[in-house]
């Protein structure tokens, strides 16, 4: 379903690292890495859904780690190009949709959330 038109314009969408603990202001906690967080039992997560497939493609991921410093904003523009791409675009209504109905927080492990792609996907969230 691809209903961006239609929808209010959702946002902000607040992120949390899996490693702190949950809030009830949290709302829906959804995980949007690709791997599962290291040494986190499914439990202490307290997500209520893994979008795996919304995170940067294994390919992208690893290209951009090669050089961290040097390729963030080439990663930060195939990534936006990724979640153009039919699965993750169905990923990403499904999100907005959730933050139709209340707050939504996305959820990650990594540790340098600023040079990561969360912040490409809030953007990419918030653009309606």
């Amino acid at each position: 379903m691809t209903a961006n038109a239609r929808s209010p314009k959702p946002g902000p969408f607040p992120v949390r690292r899996v490693y702190d603990p949950a809030a009830p202001a949290d709302g829906t906690r959804l995980l949007v890495d690709r791997l599962w967080p290291r040494g986190v039992s499914k439990e202490r997560a307290h997500v209520d859904e893994w979008l795996k497939d919304i995170a940067p493609s294994k390919e992208l991921r690893s290209w951009y780690h090669e050089d961290r410093d040097g390729r963030y904003d080439a990663f930060a523009e195939r990534y936006r190009a990724e979640l153009t791409e039919p699965v993750r675009a169905d990923l990403v209504d499904h999100v907005r949709e959730l933050a139709g109905r209340g707050t939504v927080t996305l959820v990650t492990s990594v540790k340098d959330i600023e040079h990561s792609h969360v912040p490409v996907l809030v953007r990419h969230l918030e653009e309606a």
